[in-house]
């Protein structure tokens, strides 16, 4: 039964049995009592307002009569399922863009902008290729194991501790747990006051933009760059210093000087997700130390490489307190779990715990307890282990269908692992235009523009994310990518001339190919190498220190050169055409597009 507090104006010049039918049409039609809701009875209304019954019986009969209302026997009163039909527009709220009354717009101090925040449908579960990162699909959620900790934690008794001049204090079993299970994982060493609990990655974000941030500080970050920051940086008045990315992370060099602060991605670089190797983090602390700068080390992304080990977080390789580390439970844990911490020098942990009871308050100290017990028992690193080797594998399954769809195509800023890859598709293609065709398709893509702080300036860039999309679903979602890519640039896509000199015939590839050695590039940029013996069987290389090898056959049907590998390319049979020009072999489609180019080194007699 719908129970909304009316309130009847003694001054009105109305009476009370208008003022009362008056308040029920307004929350009929803004929605507040809902279609075919129950209203409480005349009775109860009348002993709410301190009138007579009678009065609301009369306002009743007079709703019903006008179709307001309907009575249905033995049941009470209800709002007429019917009243809304026909009206345009209606959704239970009131339509069109809200005005802000000029009387607030002069009171707000702080106008915050949305900014141009790209945002992923709200069903984008129901796509068939959600390349979305940062959501997970529900199969990635330890759903028995989270159970367990929060029945656990719902059976302690937790003592409120620490409300006196620094906040409410953090839960000291989840210190601990952070402090000796997550952050050795980051070669990180500190004590229990280094550390706060916050409500996820994006209130530590804010803590420290408002401690570390004003109208007098230079900040140095990255461009593209996480938008999330830039737009906290720009609330605050600071001046931003946009860095340029390579296939290192941030680029460390003269243009740092001036800042004061430094926010990095180091781990996997937002949105490239490349990998800052050890020498670059080595030069930034270097630049951080002669030029007495603070560095925000953003590792919310947690460094996951596949290609090698994982470097230590600046923040382990600090000597000198100039790295505050912040990170997070991952996401995927539970749906509305919200827990991020910050590791600092004790100065700047005392004042963002003052600030955080402030803001917010303590984060939930059921979550926190919760949180505590899943790391105690084990199931943290059980997790985060089923985690890696669940996305090596997508993240594996997308490189390959990248690799074996999109030959034409080459990822400018190569990565050794996390959860996406930065893509830079056709220039003559509009990567909005390109969004939104896919998502017509059931692809949803992230398109570049609000990473970069020139809005303006083209951009040609699409992320691929394998956080949501289940494995089996990756292959044709490239598959059907590329389909769209290659309709919406035909014009631009090389094809075969069938009258090409440069055509060679069954004997002219027999020559060429028997023995050589055919040098190309991957979709993502590293050499690889492939040998075709003179027996008919391949090998191939793959890798600066060949670490991805398959072997494989190659044969003849007439004028079509052929080929299988026992693992690449799925292991698919592929009938291509070649042409050769000097030392530059290509391969098409018979009579059709171009799939692969590279140098071909024939053996010598």
């Amino acid at each position: 039964m719908t129970v909304t507090l009316i309130y009847l104006d003694p001054d009105s010049k109305l009476n009370l049995q208008s003022q009362i039918r008056q308040k029920l049409v307004e929350a009929i039609l803004a929605g507040t009592y809902a279609a075919g809701s129950k209203l409480p009875s005349s009775r109860k209304l009348a002993e709410q307002l301190g009138v007579a019954r009678n009065t609301v019986v009369l306002a009743y009969e007079q709703l019903i009569e006008e179709g307001f209302l309907e009575s249905r026997q033995r049941s009470g009163i209800f709002v007429n399922e019917h009243i809304l039909a026909g009206r345009v527009g209606f959704h239970g709220k009131p339509s069109g863009k809200a005005i802000l009354d000029p009387r607030w717009s002069k009171r707000i101090r702080l106008k915050t902008r949305t900014g141009t925040q790209f945002h992923w449908p709200a069903n984008w579960q129901r796509y068939p290729y959600p390349f979305i990162d940062g959501h997970f699909d529900s199969s990635l959620y330890p759903a028995t194991q989270w159970r367990e900790a929060s029945r656990l934690a719902l059976g302690t008794r937790i003592i409120d501790e620490g409300e006196g001049e620094e906040g409410h204090a953090d839960y000291p079993a989840l210190l601990e747990e952070i402090r000796t299970k997550m952050l050795p994982r980051r070669g990180i060493t500190a004590r229990a006051d280094e550390i706060l609990i916050t409500l996820g990655g994006q209130n530590a974000h804010y803590l420290l933009a408002r401690l570390l941030v004003d109208h007098t500080t230079t900040v140095a970050m990255e461009e593209p760059g996480n938008p999330v920051v830039r737009q906290l940086l720009d609330q605050a008045g600071a001046q931003t210093i946009h860095c340029p990315v390579d296939e290192h992370g941030m680029v460390v060099n003269s243009r740092l000087n001036d800042a004061q602060v430094i926010y990095v991605t180091p781990s996997h670089q937002i949105p490239t997700a490349v990998t800052m190797p050890n020498q670059r983090r080595r030069a930034l602390l270097r630049q951080a130390t002669t030029h007495d700068q603070l560095i925000i080390e953003d590792d919310l992304e947690h460094e996951n490489n596949y290609l090698g080990q994982p470097h230590p977080a600046l923040r382990g390789m600090d000597r000198e307190n100039r790295v505050v580390y912040l990170s997070a439970l991952p996401k995927v844990l539970a749906p509305g779990l919200r827990i991020g911490f910050i590791v600092a020098a004790p100065e700047l942990i005392r004042q963002a715990r003052r600030l955080r009871q402030v803001v917010i308050g303590r984060p939930s100290m059921i979550t926190q307890t919760t949180a505590a017990f899943f790391l105690s028992l084990g199931h943290y690193d059980a997790f985060m282990a089923r985690l890696h080797k669940t996305m090596g594998q997508r993240w594996e399954a997308l490189r390959q269908a990248l690799n074996h769809y999109m030959r034409d195509i080459e990822v400018e800023l190569p990565t050794q692992g996390g959860t996406a890859l930065w893509v830079q598709c056709p220039a003559e293609i509009d990567v909005k235009n390109l969004v939104t065709e896919a998502a017509k398709r059931g692809i949803l893509l992230e398109p570049d523009s609000h990473y970069y702080s020139d809005r303006q300036h083209p951009r040609s860039y699409f992320r691929l994310g394998v956080t949501s999309i289940p494995e089996q679903n990756i292959r044709e979602g490239i598959n059907q990518l590329t389909r769209l890519i290659r309709e919406m640039c035909t014009d631009q896509i090389p094809h075969m001339d069938r009258n090409d000199p440069a055509l060679l015939n069954a004997g002219q590839l027999l020559e060429a190919m028997r023995g050589a050695t055919i040098m190309i590039r991957t979709f993502y940029s590293d050499p690889c190498t492939i040998e075709l013996h003179e027996d008919g069987k391949m090998t191939g290389r793959s890798g600066h220190a060949d670490e991805d090898c398959d072997t494989g056959k190659w044969w003849l049907e007439g004028n079509v050169w052929c080929r299988q590998w026992k693992h690449w390319g799925y292991g698919d049979i592929s009938k291509l055409q070649v042409t050769l020009d000097g030392d530059h072999i290509r391969w098409w489609r018979p009579g059709g597009r171009l799939v692969d180019a590279g140098i071909l080194h024939r053996k010598k007699c």
